[in-house]
């Protein structure tokens, strides 16, 4: 698969989602610190979120609701994997492993979608791809630290399904344009989402506590409803817009490299905003980030006419394929939840 070149915009939209996303959690530390369960917080700002979209992605439609009923079986998966599940499984793995190792798996989804697409075409990714895979995994070690403590074999799973969320986000971001608008694919998907989340905290799957009052937030005190909307507008419908924006225009490859840089924007906010200050391995990491997201974008475009490759006894034709699950063909929050 060789991405689009969607050029320096959809760069810029991409390093946006990136940025509204990683700035999250410093929108919502002050609500778990005053005594918000992490669920009860995603919860919220999913639901935010769905409000916001709602009118713009029926709009969307232009008044015809019959793509949305066509794409009921892409929606409910991008809901219910690419939001919901995403946050259920990441905060399900932080309560048996280390919170560095589940963001550690959890971003490895843009090197599974290469895997995946080497997989699906048997064909083996470009040299610069590799490298730059090499150079942003190295980076993201750096910039998140080695976890200490023990490793639960069920917490690494619940992080790998959080990953395979990821995945999914950005694959079904690519494939879903030909069936529904990407504002009513993300409104409806938040609806989703938010159903299953309230659902889990009924059953008791996910803890749900709330506490209303005054919070510390960049440097005031001021009502619980202050972060909450900042989050909800900013790092939930603005970024997951951006997201799918920048997926479109880029390839689900390139954009799942580029959101990446969450990571290194969350490092720097919590360095500017909360004090959290930056250590030379970690800049080192945001660096090899950065190194690696240019490799992906440099990736050739196959030439016209480029012979099959020989893969076994079969000839395989060369062309232009699509990352994707082969059930997907959804996703925040990378940790899009916090």
């Amino acid at each position: 698969m060789t991405a689009r070149r969607g050029g320096l915009a959809g760069i810029a939209i991409g390093l946006a989602a990136g940025l509204a996303f990683g700035i999250g959690g410093v929108f919502v530390k002050p609500l778990l610190e005053s005594g918000w369960s992490p669920g009860v917080a995603v919860l919220a700002r999913i639901s935010i979120a769905a409000v916001l979209l709602a009118v713009p992605g029926l709009l969307a439609l232009k008044g015809d609701l019959r793509p949305l009923w066509r794409a009921k079986w892409t929606i409910l998966l991008y809901g219910t994997v690419a939001v919901a599940g995403v946050q259920f499984f990441f905060y399900a793995s932080l309560q048996r492993i280390p919170v560095s190792m589940t963001l550690l798996i959890e971003y490895l989804a843009p090197i599974a979608l290469v895997l995946l697409a080497w997989v699906r075409t048997r064909r083996l990714p470009q040299p610069v791809v590799l490298g730059g895979s090499v150079l942003a995994l190295a980076g993201l070690v750096l910039v998140i630290g080695p976890g200490g403590g023990g490793l639960d074999v069920l917490g690494l799973a619940f992080a790998a399904l959080a990953m395979i969320g990821v995945c999914v986000y950005y694959a079904v971001g690519e494939s879903a344009a030909e069936q529904v608008p990407p504002v009513t694919l993300i409104a409806a998907g938040f609806v989703v989402g938010a159903l299953a989340l309230a659902l889990a905290g009924l059953t008791g799957l996910l803890p749900m506590r709330v506490e209303f009052g005054e919070v510390a937030f960049l440097g005031a005190e001021v009502p619980w409803f202050v972060p909450l909307l900042a989050v909800g507008v900013v790092s939930t419908a603005f970024a997951y817009t951006a997201g799918i924006a920048s997926i479109r225009m880029l390839g689900a490859r390139l954009s799942s490299f580029l959101g990446l840089s969450e990571v290194v924007f969350a490092a720097i906010a919590g360095w500017i905003l909360l004090g959290e200050v930056l250590g030379p391995l970690q800049i080192l990491g945001g660096l090899l980030i950065l190194g690696g997201i240019v490799c992906v974008k440099l990736e050739r475009a196959d030439p016209p006419g480029a012979p099959a490759v020989e893969l076994g006894a079969e000839p395989v034709p060369v062309t232009a394929s699509t990352p994707a699950i082969a059930s997907a063909s959804h996703a925040t929050d990378p940790e899009r939840a916090a």
